[in-house]
């Protein structure tokens, strides 16, 4: 049985609109993969280009925001209660579901003509350079960590983040030197640890600094739906007329586009969080979606192009978008309703420091949700 402090922890009630909002972001980006994957292997653009487009400046950095909401609540615990549970959490799952990619991916890549050590140079490389889709969690870790050490100091922290962020930061040249130089293959053209935390950081730190706000203004749009929809429509307005002539990754313009959209998507994610309740049921399994969508993409990406080659991008992008999502989903249900395979979305107790609340006394595994 787990602790009295674990069960509180684990069954704490849930928001609907942080859920609705995690479900809109989990969404746009599964979206954001099988709309470039499909498009790059058919060679043609389709009509969901431009909803990925419109959601390139805010669509990181909401999923950043609301992961440093609930901050507060936990960054003064014990230096290895913390670890546990915001740093060994997430390394317990990338390391998992790196394996599971890359078992799928390194035939391929051998293949493709690369050497088999070259494959093994790549697969250690990934605990430097994160792999594919997985970048997310192999971050938070790290924010998570700078919050701690950084907690007396929070506006100090915003404000370095702020400057990181406004400032272009680009480790392209860089990375292909060392990537040419260590033989690995099939990683990004920059480093992620270092560009992706100048790009993000500060809407972490922001949903953690202003996180009383941010609930003041879903409680606000709750109360003032007509305000609310304004909002939402001003927003939409802006952040699609700055897409369009090109200015939504300029410095400054990039950080109030992502912070205006991520505070849009709260509100919109409270008007709409009880009427749209598939979309809430995604958000709160939305690191499943997150961790599993991978081999479902690629699945439903080869089974498109073999048997609809002459279907319009934008559906093919559609229905593999749809597949990706589903399937995580129904494999979870069938996961927790046969009790096998429980590991791959659950961490089990060796994976637990011992001492911390959530480490079970008995031999039986306990089970920490992702």
């Amino acid at each position: 049985m787990a602790t009295a402090n674990s069960q509180a922890f684990e069954s704490a009630p849930r928001i609907d609109w942080v859920d609705t909002a995690k479900g809109i972001c989990i969404i746009l980006v599964v979206m954001l993969h099988t709309t470039l994957g499909l498009e790059a292997a058919s060679g043609q653009r389709g009509w969901m280009h431009a909803i990925v487009e419109f959601s390139r400046p805010f669509r990181m950095p909401d999923f950043f925001m609301i992961s440093g909401l609930f901050l507060a609540a936990t960054i003064d615990r014990p230096w290895r209660h913390y670890i546990d549970r915001k740093v060994i959490h997430f390394f317990y799952f990338y390391v998992l579901w790196v394996i599971i990619q890359f078992a799928f991916k390194a035939p391929f890549m051998v293949m493709d003509g690369n050497s088999e050590n070259a494959v093994l140079r790549s697969f250690v490389f990934t605990f430097v350079q994160p792999f594919g889709t997985l970048w997310f969690i192999y971050m938070l870790p790290v924010f998570f960590v700078v919050a701690k050490l950084f907690k007396n100091h929070k506006w100090v922290l915003l404000s370095l983040a702020t400057v990181l962020q406004i400032v272009p930061v680009s480790t392209h040249d860089v990375f292909a030197l060392v990537a040419k130089a260590l033989g690995v293959v099939e990683v990004e053209g920059h480093f992620v640890l270092v560009d992706e935390f100048a790009s993000y950081l500060v809407y972490f730190v922001g949903g953690y600094v202003f996180a009383p706000y941010i609930f003041k203004l879903a409680d606000f749009v709750r109360n003032n739906v007509i305000m609310g929809l304004l909002g939402v429509a001003v927003w939409f307005t802006i952040n699609l007329t700055l897409v369009l002539i090109g200015w939504s990754g300029l410095p400054i313009i990039s950080l109030a586009l992502g912070a205006a959209g991520a505070l849009a998507i709260v509100a919109l994610a409270t008007l709409i969080a009880d009427k749209v309740k598939t979309l809430t049921h995604l958000g709160a399994n939305s690191i499943v979606i997150y961790l599993a969508f991978f081999l479902p993409m690629v699945i439903s990406r080869l089974m498109i192009l073999k048997f609809v080659p002459w279907m319009d991008a934008g559906t093919m992008a559609l229905i593999c978008l749809t597949f990706s999502v589903a399937t995580p989903m129904i494999g979870y249900w069938i996961i927790q309703k046969t009790g096998l395979g429980m590991f791959l979305f659950h961490r089990p107790n060796w994976a637990v420091l011992s001492g911390t609340p959530w480490k079970k006394s008995t031999p039986k595994a306990a089970l920490v949700p992702a």
